[in-house]
């Protein structure tokens, strides 16, 4: 969900060849873009304008994808139980989102800065654009993304044990 222009679904069919992966994306232009880029690198992907809750989508995936994405969304309780729709019996939803702090403490360190210039700057903005919005923004907290994915209906919600400076990794299940 949420591709945009489609360099992780090209990474993930790359590294799948015998996987049928998908881009979606409500922005056109970014589905457009993801189409260029993946014929660029000699690619044949679905790409599709299309949203999590598309009822013809229910059930067909047993991964879903959502990579720095959700803090964006205006309504990520929302956008969350349609990805868990898509999910077939067993699915996975992947999420990467933001490492920053789990607690918020001025002045924050240099990653936590950082992605506060962004959400200032664009990510807040964006999630804002829609009303109404859950105004979430870029330092989205664990406890924060765990109440809306129980608010979705997920039942399982692991933080991963993935090392990473910038980005931290979660598994949502029913």
């Amino acid at each position: 969900m949420a591709c945009g222009t489609g360099w992780s679904t090209i990474v993930l069919a790359a590294a799948y060849p015998n996987a049928d992966v998908d881009g979606l994306d409500l922005d056109e232009g970014s589905i457009g873009l993801a189409k260029e880029n993946a014929a660029q690198e000699g690619m044949d992907i679905s790409f599709e304008v299309r949203g999590a809750a598309d009822p013809g989508l229910s059930g067909r995936y047993d991964l879903v994808t959502c990579f720095e994405a959700v803090h964006d969304m205006s309504r990520p309780v929302e956008s969350l139980r349609g990805m868990r729709s898509l999910l077939a019996e067993d699915g996975v939803l992947l999420i990467a989102d933001e490492n920053v702090a789990e607690q918020f403490t001025a002045p924050g360190d240099e990653v936590e800065r950082l992605m506060y210039g962004f959400s200032v700057f664009h990510c807040l903005a964006v999630g804002l654009k829609e009303q109404p919005s859950a105004a979430t923004g870029t330092a989205t907290r664990p406890d924060t993304l765990r109440r809306y994915a129980e608010e979705a209906g997920f039942t399982r919600f692991e933080i991963l044990p993935i090392e990473n400076g910038f980005w931290r990794f979660y598994r949502l299940e029913d």
